[in-house]
């Protein structure tokens, strides 16, 4: 893969002003409302087994504007409205490939706000980002440098709901080029102890990010929870407080993986993981809120694209594969091995295994076998674009 061909968002804070802010909330409101709008035609049009396109959408767009209820659709650039249509658009083709469920309509409260801008509605010059509609450019943090000679395709302005302002800049990232061709494969097994225990012994200890800040957001929940249902100013101060809270678990959840994942991309030619039914293991009680806190999937995501960036393989074995009952290093296989025994000694060669490590060493195994054979293949999770279990993913963007 040419490097130039690679396209990368960086992700900035912003601080907008109180105009800017006024605009922009007025264009994710807009944005949401055409969404909608369209969805609802589309959808009618799906009772009567009918198809509707982008190209439709875009007329409909243009009548409803000269609607006089719908004028105030003039007031924000009509670039981010037509992006609307191009993502309903995009919904409805996974959709149709059976790659994803059927769109939903986005609420004001739960769904992200976000608007893309194209090139036609905005300008870059100097380190200087202005949007449409904007005198003034925007006030970004540059917590890094974009690549040199960079010119963004698409800017993307969102909203969290702690109420932080970020602008993700996509441009061609020429830095991102396959590196030189190591000898060394490690098999990864994910836990809750240990997030991470290699092949090579060597574990990684579960950070617990959400533990940790447990009773702060036991406490801000509580406090949201005493407020009057509604859209009260106290109800949005809570709200806002719990929401802090949770973007603080996420940025530091995401920190730690990100530097997990490099390492083992940069240090490692393959790396073989588990293909593990995450979903579904969510669906233990006990077990929901420290396998969502581990995120897994999240850990694949990022390890996976990675790989496909530097030119690196990851091989996913099957989940039904019994890692942690086969003995690495004679092949025996026990008939039971529960959760509660994490060291164990094989009854043919003798070999006293850790649990993880053995479980690790033998997915190692598993995923070389399969890498020159093509067994054990497994259809990978549903995703845009998706291949084999045993292949590597699209390319995604990194967060």
């Amino acid at each position: 893969m040419q490097a130039s061909h690679v396209k990368r968002a960086f992700k900035y804070r912003f601080y907008p002003t109180d105009a800017q802010a006024a605009e922009l909330s007025r264009t994710f409101g807009c944005v949401r409302k055409v969404y909608n709008l369209a969805l609802a035609a589309r959808t009618e049009a799906w009772a009567r087994q009918e198809r509707v396109n982008y190209n439709q959408t875009s007329a409909m767009l243009t009548v409803w504007k000269k609607t006089g209820e719908l004028a105030y659709l003039n007031e924000v650039s009509s670039v981010p409205l037509q992006q609307a249509l191009r993502h309903l658009q995009a919904a409805f083709t996974h959709f149709f490939s059976k790659r994803a469920k059927y769109p939903r309509f986005k609420s004001r409260k739960k769904s992200r706000n976000s608007a893309e801008y194209t090139t036609s509605a905005f300008r870059f010059r100097d380190g200087e980002l202005t949007l449409a509609k904007m005198a003034r450019p925007l006030d970004i943090v540059w917590s890094r440098p974009l690549p040199e000679g960079a010119s963004p395709s698409t800017v993307t302005v969102s909203q969290d709901a702690a109420g932080r302002w970020f602008v993700s800049l996509l441009c061609e990232d020429p830095t991102v080029q396959p590196l030189p061709a190591a000898d060394a494969a490690v098999g990864v097994d994910v836990g809750l102890d240990h997030l991470l225990t290699l092949s090579t012994g060597e574990k990684a200890a579960n950070p617990r990010h959400e533990r940790r800040d447990r009773a702060r957001l036991a406490k801000a929940q509580r406090q949201l929870a005493r407020k009057a249902r509604g859209d009260g100013a106290n109800r949005r101060k809570a709200r806002r407080k719990a929401a802090r809270v949770y973007a603080r678990i996420t940025d530091r959840r995401r920190d730690h993986l990100h530097k997990l994942t490099t390492r083992l991309v940069r240090e490692n030619q393959t790396i073989v993981i588990e293909d593990l039914a995450v979903r579904n293991m969510v669906k233990n009680g006990s077990l929901a809120r420290a396998i969502s806190d581990a995120a897994w999937s999240e850990f694949r995501s990022m390890l996976e694209y990675k790989a496909q960036w530097y030119g690196r393989e990851v091989i996913a074995v099957d989940r039904w594969f019994p890692s942690s009952k086969l003995c690495s290093a004679c092949g025996t296989l026990r008939d039971k091995m529960p959760l509660n025994v994490r060291e164990w000694t094989c009854d043919s060669c003798g070999t006293t295994h850790d649990r993880d490590v053995n479980a690790a060493k033998s997915l190692l195994a598993a995923g070389l076998a399969v890498s020159v054979c093509g067994a054990g293949v497994r259809p990978q999770r549903s995703t845009p674009g998706g291949q084999s279990a045993m292949k590597q993913k699209p390319l995604q963007r990194e967060p």
